[in-house]
């Protein structure tokens, strides 16, 4: 898709972030949008500022763990606009604590916005894609989709599997010849509130000295990139059909050190921790 004028975008988590950049900045390239979120404030500051943009706009509460609710919103979506072309898996949540530490209904509720949320809607809106004659799916995993950390176990898990979801999903669609592909997105950090809007386990301070809050302050002030720079690496790469986004310089650098030390990577991360804990 060289041209998004036009064309009709489905965003999730569009009330803040990555979400609203997306938001905006398919407006500024007269794209037509459908976005949704699960805090209502947000969207509705989202939806304001998309006032007199030109572009029809429509947004739905909604929670994308919620199976029924994505692919009623879908439907919606097609028949509110016609047709859709993009759709963006872009909602998340975030999640910190040790395995023995983090109960099952915390993974449960991870997987559910960062996983399922994603495969919902990828699967929901695919066949109005390929309707279309022209559509593209971008999910957004996470530099933590490229490489593990310590008490990241659930966000990882989930961001992993977004990463193998769309990869998998990007040669279906190649094989099966469809006018729709797909792009996978890893963000290093940039500055949004899911750091603040995240959950903790207690067992972040036994491992660290610090509450959980008290490391996602301290994790927050590595975030360098803005959503609105996200935003247009995202779209850049949709012009140009890009299996995998890179966003941010620390994104870049990890991605190599990854390559460059597949597993040896680990003990750096396990130092860098017992040297703060230590420090602190």
């Amino acid at each position: 898709m060289k041209n998004l004028a036009n064309k009709v975008a489905a965003v999730t988590g569009a009330g803040s972030g990555i979400g609203r950049a997306l938001a905006l900045a398919l407006a500024a390239q007269g794209c037509h949008l459908a976005l949704c979120d699960v805090d209502e404030t947000g969207l509705d500051e989202t939806a304001a500022l998309l006032a007199g943009s030109g572009v029809t706009t429509t947004t739905t509460v909604l929670d994308v763990a919620d199976e029924r609710g994505v692919y009623a919103w879908a439907d919606r979506v097609v028949a509110d606009h016609g047709r859709v072309n993009l759709v963006c898996n872009n909602a998340g949540v975030a999640l910190s604590g040790t395995v023995g530490g983090v109960g099952l209904d915390d993974y449960r509720w991870i997987m559910g916005v960062n996983f399922w949320g994603v495969v919902y809607g990828t699967k929901a809106f695919l066949p109005h894609l390929e309707a279309s004659g022209q559509g593209h799916v971008v999910n957004v995993s996470s530099v933590f989709g490229l490489s593990s950390q310590p008490l990241m176990s659930g966000y990882n898990a989930s961001k992993f599997a977004v990463r193998g979801f769309t990869e998998s999903l990007r040669q279906d669609l190649k094989v099966a010849g469809s006018p729709v592909s797909a792009t996978c997105v890893h963000p290093g950090g940039i500055k949004t509130n899911i750091a603040r809007t995240a959950r903790h386990d207690d067992s972040v301070r036994e491992l660290t000295g610090k509450s959980g809050a008290e490391a996602g302050r301290e994790f927050e002030k590595l975030f360098i990139t803005s959503p609105e720079k996200a935003a247009a690496a995202i779209l850049r790469g949709v012009r140009r059909d890009r299996p995998r986004v890179l966003i941010g310089a620390d994104a870049r650098a990890l991605d190599a050190l990854v390559r460059l030390l597949p597993t040896g990577y680990q003990r750096l991360f396990t130092a860098a921790v017992r040297s703060r804990r230590s420090r602190g």
